[in-house]
């Protein structure tokens, strides 16, 4: 059997580094750190360069598609990213208009309804305790509380450690400077990315074909386009699973009478992004902002999202998340687990599909061995 000369010396370049990584770990590992670090700007634009184009190519599809003018050829991808990024811009600010205002009131409320509150548990010992001894003991305690000089108090230390941290530490603003930065970069590079995908596509398939062996690049292909097809489906059944969930939780909030029913219900979509736990997130934040107007609500809003959780989990995720990837639900929460050990939220969001892009290349890999599959 003959080597290539291309398949030697990719070869022995394996082997290198290999050896290298078991004799120098430390200084290997900390240049890859140092590597990524620097690379943050640009693989951050990848990501959202993905994520934009998902929406973007499905609006160019949309935009005169049979149209066979220069001008429609050439405005056509133009408009559709900054239409992209007009959705996604307008649906963050959105949800943040809605939630963010609310939350601020609901705190403001509490410590207005919070003596009203304790007087009203002092009146209701009082009417249970007929030896008022718990409710005598209540009252001691509260009694010499000033709320007001509390609440002032609250604010003062809040304000002025806020404020001292941020005029008297430079690193932080040196990180908020630098992640500014980095985003902006990110942001850049994401639309270069997505403007001249197909130049970009042709450059790199022409130096994989002259650079690296041919079964190698045939096998890369092929992970990438599964790897496309599971993280789009993902992402895409999120997207939809979450705008289901966000509709249901609003509508049901209206049918019930629970207060802030349109700014918790898109919290409540939104959050759903986050695989299994991300609408128990939204319903935590939810009881919050009803439990300050309304407790017996608050309790009866979280009994609806444990009804509506059910609803989603059992019907709705399996039929639109689950069936998009393919993956089984036994591995969805190992994945989720997993990757929250690992790297929290991201991790959380990013197990699902890697561990969907796997599970489809081992079945198919099978299905090929068993010659059901033709690769």
């Amino acid at each position: 059997m003959t080597i290539s000369k291309k398949s030697f010396i990719w070869s022995s370049v394996v082997v290198a580094l290999f050896l290298a990584c078991l004799v120098y770990p430390g200084q290997i590992f900390g240049a890859i750190g140092k590597l990524l670090s620097v690379l943050n700007p640009l693989i951050l634009g990848g990501v959202m360069a993905y994520a934009v184009n998902l929406l973007s190519r499905q609006l160019e599809k949309w935009l005169w598609p049979h149209a066979d003018q220069k001008w429609a050829q050439g405005l056509r991808r133009p408009l559709a990213i900054l239409l992209a990024l007009l959705i996604i811009v307008l649906v963050i600010a959105g949800v943040m208009r809605l939630v963010i205002p609310q939350f601020i009131d609901a705190i403001n409320s509490f410590f207005k309804t919070l003596p009203s509150t304790v007087n009203d548990v002092t009146h209701w010992l009082n009417q249970v305790d007929h030896n008022h001894t718990i409710s005598q003991r209540f009252t001691d305690a509260t009694s010499s509380f000033n709320w007001q000089s509390i609440e002032s108090k609250a604010t003062k230390y809040l304000t002025a450690g806020a404020s001292g941290i941020f005029s008297s530490t430079v690193s932080i603003f040196t990180n908020i400077f630098s992640g500014l930065l980095n985003f902006v970069l990110a942001f850049v590079f994401s639309i270069y990315l997505i403007s001249g995908k197909e130049k970009i596509g042709g450059w790199l398939n022409r130096l994989m074909d002259d650079f690296l062996p041919n079964k190698f690049v045939v096998k890369t292909r092929y992970v990438l386009r599964v790897t496309d097809k599971m993280f789009s489906s993902f992402i895409a059944g999120q997207v939809l699973e979450g705008f289901i969930l966000g509709t249901l939780c609003t509508l049901g909030m209206m049918v019930f009478q629970f207060p802030d029913a349109l700014s918790i219900g898109a919290l409540v979509g939104v959050s759903a992004l986050i695989p299994m736990i991300g609408a128990w997130i939204g319903g935590v934040v939810g009881f919050v902002l009803i439990a300050v107007s309304s407790p017996i609500k608050a309790i009866l809003f979280v009994v609806f999202i444990v009804i509506l959780q059910q609803i989603e989990g059992n019907l709705i995720y399996p039929r639109v998340v689950g069936g998009t990837i393919g993956l089984p639900g036994i591995l969805v929460l190992a994945a989720i687990t997993v990757g929250s050990g690992l790297s929290g939220i991201v991790g959380m969001m990013l197990a699902v599909p890697v561990t969907a892009t796997l599970y489809r290349l081992m079945r198919n890999a099978t299905f090929k061995k068993e010659g059901i599959l033709k690769e």
